[in-house]
């Protein structure tokens, strides 16, 4: 039963990291939602903002100047949590891989391997816990902006709701949550 729990909570947290990572990586954090019939699509992400033609597929993106340039606080934010919240993962699925009963490392030191699947489950909480922070504050963020335009009647043209990459960083969360909630509670 232990070792079904384990690669299970493995399985997820492998999983739940590969979104995080993606969602940290792609592009498409707020894309255009207007109701007219538009002849491009645009996606704004955490690194940079890309527009593809509908008509031909052809897809140009714009890098944002610099990393240290002066970025909405959204954007700074977010970059930091889930920066952050990959680098946790990582180091949760580390120490998790040392402490599944199926690796010999420690074999004698069954007691050592349970306190590293449970420290692996912990770390995997806090990277749930920033990776969920730093996705909601984006949403919250692109929500209210929005709800600001609508409010004072002002139209620009565009207007963008969330995107696939920011519920990627949602899902991610998620998925290590439950995986710390596997290693943590379930395993004892």
């Amino acid at each position: 039963m232990s070792t079904a729990l384990q690669m299970t909570a493995f399985g997820l947290a492998l999983l739940s990291t590969l979104f995080l990572l993606l969602a940290t990586c792609t592009d498409c954090w707020m894309v255009n939602a207007d109701d007219s019939l538009e002849v491009s699509h645009k996606c704004r992400g955490l690194w940079r903002e890309c527009v593809t033609n509908m008509q031909d597929g052809v897809r140009t993106c714009d890098q944002y100047d610099s990393i240290l340039a002066d970025h909405p606080v959204k954007i700074v934010v977010t970059r930091t949590l889930l920066i952050t919240a990959d680098l946790l993962a990582g180091l949760a699925l580390a120490t998790l891989i040392l402490g599944l009963d199926c690796i010999m490392f420690l074999k004698e030191e069954p007691h050592v391997k349970l306190k590293m699947c449970c420290g692996a489950g912990v770390i995997l909480g806090v990277a749930s816990l920033l990776g969920f922070v730093g996705s909601v504050w984006y949403a919250v963020d692109v929500y209210v902006e929005r709800a600001m335009l609508v409010s004072h009647n002002i139209f620009l043209g565009v207007h963008y709701d969330f995107g696939w990459s920011c519920w990627l960083g949602m899902a991610g969360s998620t998925g290590c949550f439950m995986a710390s909630v596997l290693l943590t509670c379930c395993l004892y």
